[in-house]
């Protein structure tokens, strides 16, 4: 799905992950699950190119609805994957801290899971090799990507800064559609390690200049993250 000039989506509202379409190649964020594999096909076909010309993917975090087609791109097609030091263990193994579910509803709580199990979102394949990345990084990727620490959904989330794309991408830093009670709006993410942290993170987004902030769940927002940064603490109060 196209959402501008270089910008792609993936998947939906209930898992997104993207795509940055430039002359120098595609940098992709995020993985969904595995699933998403045939729509990072589709994708790319649309726009007359395939996986050959994608440069590097970047994980947001290392969580399993994140990393899905990631060890196939790496593995097979020699696409490197970045993620911050801190997640790379849950990326490489599935390690994480338990966390409280929070509210749920039964009809976005099953739709959530359903729609995971159709895109086999049950045969995570965990990452085998990683690049290692921290805040304040600017990739040498197309699109150039700026990588700000986000912490707090785990230890290293980031959000990921494309100006080409005019795009802020915050994995789960926050959400714009829980996936447990289907309420939509700017709001903290559930299955979050550190709730506290994590708000305290959109601090680092809030003077960055972009028109799309485009969470990995939810719908895109063409807003600034000084307002969507706003509208969370709004949200979690």
């Amino acid at each position: 799905m196209k959402l501008g000039p270089h910008l792609h989506r993936l998947g939906n509202d209930i898992v997104a992950c993207y795509l940055v379409d430039t002359d120098e190649g595609i940098t992709l964020i995020d993985a969904g699950l595995p699933g998403h594999w045939s729509d990072l096909q589709s994708e790319l076909g649309s726009l007359g190119k395939s996986v050959d010309d994608v440069r590097g993917l970047i994980l947001t975090h290392g969580d399993s609805d994140h990393i899905g087609f990631a060890e196939r791109l790496r593995s097979e097609h020699g696409v490197p994957v970045f993620i911050h030091a801190a997640d790379s263990v849950r990326a490489r193994t599935g390690e994480k801290p338990k966390t409280v579910f929070g509210p749920m509803r039964i009809g976005p709580t099953l739709g959530f899971f359903g729609y995971s199990l159709r895109k086999n979102g049950l045969r995570t394949n965990h990452l085998k090799e990683v690049t290692e990345i921290r805040e304040g990084d600017v990739l040498d990727l197309p699109g150039s990507p700026v990588i700000v620490g986000m912490p707090g959904h785990s230890p290293g989330s980031v959000a990921v800064h494309v100006p080409i794309a005019d795009a802020l991408f915050v994995g789960d830093a926050l959400t714009t559609r829980h996936v447990l009670t289907g309420r939509e709006g700017p709001q903290p993410a559930p299955f979050t390690d550190d709730p506290e942290a994590a708000l305290a993170s959109l601090d680092e987004i809030a003077e960055l200049k972009a028109s799309w902030v485009l969470p990995g769940h939810g719908a895109p927002w063409q807003v600034s993250p000084a307002e969507v940064s706003q509208a969370v603490r709004k949200g979690a109060a």
